[in-house]
């Protein structure tokens, strides 16, 4: 006992101790038990915002964006290669910022903002970046396209007249298997107006005029094909 007083902690102070701390964990137990709001491992119902319109749909905790995206909402445009996040392939935008919708939980991004390759259209109409990936052929087997043209799209939101440094490093974590870099560069270019529509410069250095344009005008066009469209039109 005197060892106790001498040094100023008795066990009456450890039990006291003891029953304050389990009286705090429990306190802290509830609390916790109130807020927690756990989803699954069921399907559980969640809305998604995809191109400003809502899509009421029902999915386990596991699943992600872009599962949720092609097979729930059948917006096939997203694509799914690696699974990984290393190839890009699967990029869309949440509230304006690049993702990778193959790591993304769809229950993880309820309330965002998400655009996909389907939402860059309008009115029937191709936007720039898509009118000019198809100008400068900046696509092959197409499945690294959707998530290539909504980065370069970003970088435009941001930066209307990038270089090309400034390009290459927008593309860097879209990875094309085919190697269309330099059609994909072209095209950035194209769509922020600093170079000029692919098909009007080998008809300029021809001496022939855009206007009325057929492809029979294209001195690119083979005699034999040429030949084909004449008698077409004829």
């Amino acid at each position: 006992m005197s060892d106790e007083r001498s040094s100023g902690f008795t066990r009456r102070d450890l039990v006291r101790g003891t029953l304050v701390g389990a009286v705090a964990a429990g306190i802290g137990t509830k609390v916790r038990a109130a807020t927690d709001e756990r989803i699954g491992p069921e399907a559980a119902p969640l809305e998604l915002k995809v191109n400003g319109a809502v899509h009421k749909i029902s999915v386990e905790p596991r699943v992600t964006l872009a599962d949720a995206l092609r097979d729930r909402i059948g917006l096939t445009g997203t694509k799914v290669v690696c699974g990984r996040g290393a190839c890009g392939a699967c990029t869309v935008l949440l509230d304006g910022a690049a993702a990778c919708s193959c790591l993304t939980l769809a229950h993880e991004v309820a309330g965002k903002e998400i655009v996909t390759i389907e939402g860059l259209a309008a009115d029937g109409r191709l936007s720039p970046i898509q009118q000019a990936f198809i100008e400068a052929d900046a696509l092959q087997c197409g499945y690294c396209t959707s998530g290539m043209i909504l980065s370069c799209k970003l970088l435009l939101d941001h930066n209307p007249k990038p270089n090309r440094q400034q390009i290459r490093e927008a593309v860097a974590g879209n990875l094309c298997r085919c190697g269309t870099y330099p059609h994909v560069f072209d095209a950035v270019e194209r769509a922020a107006g600093i170079k000029k529509a692919a098909v009007s410069e080998p008809l300029m250095l021809a001496g022939l005029s855009t206007a009325g344009l057929t492809l029979s005008d294209d001195p690119r066009v083979d005699a034999a094909t040429r030949e084909a469209l004449e008698a077409e039109e004829a």
